[in-house]
């Protein structure tokens, strides 16, 4: 028989591992300090908005629970009260009204802000390039506008003796408004106010629903005009169903922003003439400076927030509701 050669096959080369350079360090896996790294750059934003948002949101809300006056600021000794000082806060008929004139001056600006912008959305939409880019324009320059300098342009127009609105009333034959006292009338007072934070606020919800109503389809509107429907039709069937979100999302704002007005109030009137126009905010710095009572202060400020929730809330519910309705 022939013999037949079992030797087994030399074996593969084995491949030699390439060359290192100097100084050059294999890759390692993604973790430990490398996996630190972004945390380690989002580390100053986090720890900045700690200490400007959280640690006074939290500082307050200790305050509100000890005897915080001007000699526990000083001397730092302050002592745990429990809730005595809601107690004293809700005790205070004056607590009430002030909250009855917030709710009413939250409502009457929310009203206003959402009808007027949303007349102008609608108008910006009509619009042909130019026009609509001037208005855009208008709106933006307005919306940029300081808190404080407005407000003081404000203070100027309806200044008794140089203000320009006494003077355009009493060239038209209005002669009782010449050197009208416009701060020393709380119903006065409190409409200019109106005037000023619509005037303010106008501007961002108008360009907010203005980008809303640029992604309704256009064959919606046209559907609609075919079956006959006219503009209030059109606006309450097909317009807004599908602009709700954005309109929660404004109306969330603007519940927000009139309810912790305190700038323009404080800068134009301080609360006067009397308490004609001093809401919660102004009732919290009011009663924190003039007293001295910086823990009652703090206890106005802890419901105002607490109101300022409730509300946003309930208008959530109502609006969840309302769309589960309608599926």
């Amino acid at each position: 028989m022939p013999v037949v050669d079992q030797r087994s096959a030399p074996p593969a080369p084995r491949r030699r591992p390439a060359p290192r350079l100097a100084g050059h360090k294999a890759p390692s896996p993604r973790g430990g300090a490398q996996g630190l790294w972004p945390y380690a750059l989002i580390a100053p934003a986090v720890g900045g908005m700690l200490y400007l948002l959280v640690y006074p949101l939290v500082r307050a809300v200790l305050i509100s629970f000890q005897d915080f006056r001007l000699r526990q600021l000083i001397a730092g000794d302050a002592e745990f009260v429990g809730l005595r000082n809601y107690r004293t806060l809700l005790s205070d008929p004056r607590f009430w009204e002030v909250v009855r004139r917030t709710f009413l001056f939250m409502a009457v600006n929310v009203v206003l802000i959402m009808v007027i912008a949303t007349l102008v959305a609608l108008m910006v939409e009509r619009l042909g390039r130019i026009g609509r880019t001037v208005v855009l324009c208008s709106l933006v320059l307005a919306w940029a506008m300081p808190v404080v300098a407005a407000t003081t342009v404000f203070q100027w127009l309806f200044h008794s003796e140089f203000g320009i609105v006494n003077q355009s009333l009493t060239s038209l034959g209005f002669e009782s408004f010449d050197r009208y006292p416009w701060f020393a009338d709380g119903t006065a007072a409190f409409a200019i106010l109106v005037t000023l934070i619509v005037w303010q606020s106008v501007p961002f919800a108008a360009i907010t629903l203005y980008s809303a109503l640029t992604t309704v389809p256009l064959e919606l509107y046209e559907s609609a005009r075919l079956d006959g429907a006219g503009a209030g039709r059109i606006f309450r069937s097909v317009t807004f169903p599908m602009l709700r979100p954005i309109f929660l999302l404004v109306i969330s704002l603007e519940v927000i922003w009139t309810f912790k007005a305190f700038v323009q109030i404080w800068v134009m009137t301080r609360g006067g003439p009397g308490d004609a126009t001093t809401i919660l905010p102004v009732y919290a710095v009011q009663t924190a400076l003039s007293g001295q009572r910086y823990d009652l202060g703090s206890a106005a400020s802890m419901v105002t927030v607490v109101l300022m929730s409730g509300v946003l809330v309930l208008y959530f519910r109502q609006m969840l509701r309302q769309e589960d309705e309608t599926r």
